[in-house]
């Protein structure tokens, strides 16, 4: 499955060009995993690789969250592979502020949660980790017991040790040397 997954990246995801990244930095190469999240094979290859993952490392997870919009399908996806494995995830969505009309949540999908549940940030992609710190802050903040980040791809620029430097678990399915052999 890991093997479709990288073939399926470096296809549609994958692209040489200069590009500045959500962190500012400037890079050679740009993935945009939304290509992967949002087509019917990847969804699926991303959730079950997430779920496997999941169920190996974090038996006591009760839901999967990640900040929008690169988060939204990935959370979705995880939670309908647990529920046809009957082993349900709950999904929620975190937005970057809270919407300014209605209920004003900075997080949906909120009703399924309770405080101090155990739950999983999920990205797609991880450059120096602090987007994906963010989301895990706002979890924590609303009362969630967050037990790692996980992402798709690690760019390998900094994401792992600055987690570590955190004290967060950090996991990743697959990283810049698996997509482009650097």
């Amino acid at each position: 499955m890991k093997n479709e997954l990288i073939e399926l990246i470096r296809n549609i995801a994958y692209e040489k060009k200069k590009v500045v990244l959500a962190s500012g930095r400037v890079s050679d190469f740009y993935l945009d995993l939304r290509n992967i999240t949002l087509h019917p094979k990847g969804i699926y290859l991303v959730s079950k690789l997430f779920y496997n993952l999941i169920t190996t490392n974090f038996k006591d997870v009760k839901a999967v969250g990640g900040p929008t919009l690169g988060a939204d399908p990935i959370v979705a996806g995880v939670s309908l592979i647990s529920s046809i494995n009957n082993t349900p995830l709950f999904a929620f969505i975190i937005r970057k502020e809270p919407k300014k009309h209605g209920l004003a949540k900075l997080i949906e999908g909120d009703k399924n949660l309770q405080k101090n549940m155990k739950v999983l940030i999920l990205e797609d992609v991880v450059t120096t980790g602090v987007s994906s710190y963010k989301a895990y802050k706002t979890a924590k903040e609303f009362g969630l017991d967050v037990q790692g980040i996980l992402a798709i791809v690690d760019r390998e620029e900094g994401a792992k040790e600055f987690f570590e430097s955190k004290n967060i678990k950090f996991l990743s399915l697959l990283t810049k040397k698996d997509i482009i052999g650097e």
